[in-house]
Order: C-alpha cells, then structure tokens, then sequence
C-alpha cells in the first residue's frame, strides 16, 4: 500500500497549512465530534482529500497576530 503524499499550501500571511480535510472550509462536526464532509456528509479522517478542498477562514488568517487560540470544549487561552 503506498502513502499518500502530504501536500502544503501557504496562506497569505507564508504559514504553510496541511491540505487536508482537517484544514477545509467545508468540514463541519456531528454531535458525538465526528469530523464531516458537507458534499457528502460522510466521515473523512485526518489526511483525506478532495478536488473542492477550500482553505478555512481560521486558517487563512492564520499569522495575522490579531486573536488568541482557545481549546474548543473550555475555551480557555492556549497561547
């Protein structure tokens, strides 16, 4: 079985994001956390791909420095 070959794409900012599913606007979550796919709704895991991947909002602006990350279930500042 061959690997599948990791792809990255810098944002405006020169941050290099991972293409994958985990990165694209159109994911979204089920109620038990399962990430989605909203062509299809059909589960993905971390490094699936399609032709429509989009880069997310977050991710785009990404090194702009304006904001904080927080962990999603607390919301507590990360860094």
């Amino acid at each position: 079985m061959a690997k599948k070959e990791i792809k990255f794409e810098l944002n405006q900012f020169g941050i290099a994001v991972k293409v994958c599913c985990a990165s694209c606007a159109l994911k979204k979550y089920s109620y038990d956390g399962k990430r989605l796919c909203s062509l299809n709704n059909k589960v993905v895991r971390d490094l699936h791909i399609c032709r429509k991947w989009q880069l997310s909002e977050g991710l785009k602006n990404a090194g702009l420095g304006a904001g904080v990350v927080r962990h999603r279930a607390t919301k507590e500042v990360l860094f």
